[in-house]
């Protein structure tokens, strides 16, 4: 039986434990005790990622991600009514805690209770906030599933994510030439200019209701009284709509065009990285069917919503595998005002139970 002390307490416990991406060993070590003591045979990949199975054939995968961000260190997770918050200098962590203790509290309800159910797998994934590293490096050789439900959606488990965009990562490397500002600046060139020209000739923020676009960070210069040599632009784009994304690309050609036009003896680089690429479920996606089937059979109403995020949902099916991400009772991600509302945990946890008793 789902036990709402046990999850918030096996919630609280994960919270405290400090995984930011690249640092999950921890996390890691904890879930694998826990999925062992379940009887679950559990390895590692080779990138660290935990991946569990009782060993039978057609298992439907289970997955969340075990790290988070930052200022995700020393968090301190405490009961406020019917939500679980930090103590304001961090973020919670639900993102993806939520889903991880869903998972954990539906295998522990199966096997505390004894009754028959279908395979189980289990993923849980290494550094997904940086770009869905860990599943994009994840070992599928070791999976059997054609199925995953992936417990990493903002709200409550009723909600789908219908859509994700394909998300492009750009890197502009500009190389000017350093003098000294106060001596000789007319020998310079700033490359920290010509990084400012290009960015007032690129698009920002919402384009339309599928298209985003962001200049994440800029580095260059060493001290202020040199011109700037080497500058760095780090940013990206993502749509749901693919003709939007070669309109960008377009975009940006452009605009790199037209500075190198004005400074023709430096030197401006752009490399273009697709992160994850788009999908959208349609009607007779089985592992939709199957989240559908088991929400009404508890009496949610499912909603899908699309998204502007990515998920491991992306990677596992350009992988195969016909894979849902519904939420996990998270709210206010990446923020310190993030919180988990437990009776939406709670469901989470039953829904991750009912699609394991199902079609036994």
């Amino acid at each position: 039986m789902i036990s709402r002390e046990r999850i918030v307490n096996s919630f609280c416990d994960l919270a405290r434990i400090d995984s930011p991406s690249g640092e999950e060993e921890e996390v890691a070590l904890h879930l694998v005790r826990k999925l062992e003591d379940l009887g679950l045979k559990v390895v590692r990949d080779d990138y660290g990622n935990v991946i569990a199975n009782d060993g039978r054939d057609d298992p439907l995968i289970l997955s969340a991600h075990m790290d988070t961000v930052e200022p995700g260190r020393g968090v301190q997770p405490s009961i406020d009514g019917e939500r679980i918050v930090s103590d304001g200098t961090t973020i919670l962590g639900g993102d993806c805690k939520a889903g991880v203790a869903a998972i954990m509290e539906a295998l522990e309800s199966i096997y505390e209770d004894d009754t028959p159910h279908r395979a189980i797998e289990v993923a849980f994934t290494r550094e997904e906030e940086i770009g869905l590293v860990g599943a994009r490096n994840l070992d599928f050789s070791l999976l059997n599933g054609n199925e995953a439900v992936v417990f990493d959606g903002e709200g409550p488990p009723s909600q789908i994510t219908s859509s994700s965009p394909e998300y492009i990562g750009f890197d502009i490397e500009i190389t000017g030439r350093a003098a000294h500002a106060g001596v000789e600046p007319e020998k310079g060139i700033s490359s920290i200019r010509i990084a400012a020209e290009i960015i007032t000739r690129l698009p920002q923020g919402r384009l339309d209701d599928e298209t985003t676009f962001n200049v994440g960070t800029i580095e260059g210069g060493t001290v202020r009284n040199a011109v700037p040599e080497l500058t760095t632009v780090h940013g990206e784009f993502r749509s749901r709509n693919i003709e939007s994304l070669d309109g960008i690309r377009l975009q940006v050609d452009e605009a790199l065009g037209q500075v190198r036009a004005m400074f023709p003896e430096a030197d401006i680089q752009c490399h273009l990285h697709t992160e994850f690429v788009a999908y959208n479920l349609s009607d007779d996606d089985p592992a939709l069917a199957r989240v559908k089937s088991a929400l009404e059979s508890l009496g949610m109403t499912p909603t899908l919503q699309p998204s502007g995020g990515g998920t491991d949902g992306n990677v596992f099916r350009l992988n195969d595998i016909s894979a849902v991400v519904v939420g996990m009772a998270d709210h206010g991600m990446h923020t310190v005002r993030e919180y988990v509302t437990i009776p939406d945990l709670v469901d989470a946890a039953h829904l991750c139970e009912t699609l394991l008793r199902t079609d036994q």
